[in-house]
């Protein structure tokens, strides 16, 4: 359908009347602008000759309100002679809505507010539980059925994630806790010198990593670095509609996507925490031979008397569930996501984050349990 230029056609005989003609659509509002003259009161025209108008839209409707006054009324319409229904229609929809208030927003808090805010925090909260302790339900069952030979393995894909998990982290992770050594050697040193207990930063710096430094840094170094990754890759083959393809090739997404990831992150993680260790003491050797006068023969001499092996061992243990944790969550929020790029970032924040509070609450349990133990 061709669109008919607008027009405003003035009765040379009659200046309070006027024809309209053509098409009053948005592409034609500049041109509708231009011919109607600024000077001209509109309270002046008697009659408007629509008849031989063509299409009206939602900007010519307006337009033509404007020419009918400053504030039409419904009693202006009748200036409008050939008005066709549904252009009436229109305009009187517009001059309603027009007159609507617009709802007045409250700025007050209510307690009323805050007990339905605080419900349903917590029943977001009850539902992101279920569905994680079902997803380590699921992943479990299915590392089960592998481990007995009913599922297979992917070797490939999982080698290929313990380079991208492990190999690739090993600089950022020993860099990093070579630093935090460094600086908890310095602190406990410029606190011990008061007591002149300078060399008991050797045990300081031993314990602190062996037990908690060494693996926690490294689980969260691992936690925005390899479950954001393993949300992003998961989440975007989501938004592809590749795990759709998945089920229709009648395999299974989480023995081909979760379980190789899952496998990485556990041989990975308790490796890269020894390097951490190891990087963390290297620190505390360093600032102890360059500002206490600790020689490194003392400090591997004092290592090796004061510290026994079970605070060692006490970290290790640690490595494997902060791995697992970090995995489950990477992959559930990499499965939930909706289809779109900001549903994909919003995901993988969240993973990051509730990984991070997942490894620091099993720390703190995991250092209760220890200390009723007495290791």
């Amino acid at each position: 359908m061709t669109t008919q230029p607008a027009r405003v056609v003035w009765e040379a005989d009659q200046p309070t009347q006027a024809r309209l003609e053509g098409d009053w659509t948005l592409p034609q509002a500049q041109d509708i602008v231009t011919q109607w003259p600024q000077t001209l009161q509109t309270s002046q025209l008697l009659r408007i000759d629509v008849t031989t108008m063509g299409q009206l839209d939602t900007a010519g409707a307006m337009l033509l309100l404007r020419v009918l006054g400053s504030a039409p009324s419904a009693d202006d319409l009748k200036k409008l002679q050939g008005l066709q229904s549904a252009h009436r229609e229109l305009l009187a929809l517009i001059l309603t809505r027009r007159d609507m208030p617009l709802p007045a927003r409250e700025h007050h808090f209510s307690g009323r507010e805050l007990v339905i805010r605080m419900g349903k925090a917590t029943e977001t909260f009850w539902g992101q539980t279920r569905q994680l302790l079902g997803f380590v339900g699921l992943t479990v069952q299915t590392l089960a059925m592998v481990l007995i030979g009913r599922r297979k393995l992917r070797l490939t894909a999982t080698v290929f994630h313990m380079e991208q998990t492990g190999l690739d982290a090993v600089p950022i992770v020993t860099l990093l806790t070579f630093l935090v050594g460094s600086v908890v050697a310095f602190l406990g040193a410029t606190v011990l010198r008061d007591f002149g207990a300078e060399i008991f930063t050797v045990e300081l710096v031993a314990y602190s990593f062996l037990r908690e430094f060494g693996v926690l840094l490294t689980a969260i170094l691992l936690a925005g670095r390899s479950g954001s990754a393993f949300t992003a890759q998961i989440g975007s083959m989501k938004s592809r509609e590749e795990l759709d393809a998945i089920q229709v090739l009648g395999l299974d997404a989480v023995e081909l996507l979760v379980l190789p990831r899952l496998i990485a992150l556990l041989i990975m993680l308790p490796l890269l925490a020894f390097l951490a260790m190891l990087s963390g003491l290297l620190g505390g050797a360093l600032v102890g031979s360059m500002a206490l006068d600790i020689t490194p023969g003392m400090f591997i001499s004092r290592l090796y008397e004061m510290t026994e092996i079970r605070h060692f061992w006490v970290g290790m243990v640690k490595a494997p569930v902060f791995a697992f944790l970090i995995a489950v969550v990477g992959c559930l929020e990499g499965m939930k996501v909706e289809g779109s790029a900001e549903s994909v970032g919003r995901h993988t924040t969240a993973a990051v984050v509730q990984s991070i509070f997942l490894v620091i609450l099993a720390d703190a349990i995991f250092a209760i349990f220890f200390m009723e133990l007495g290791v």
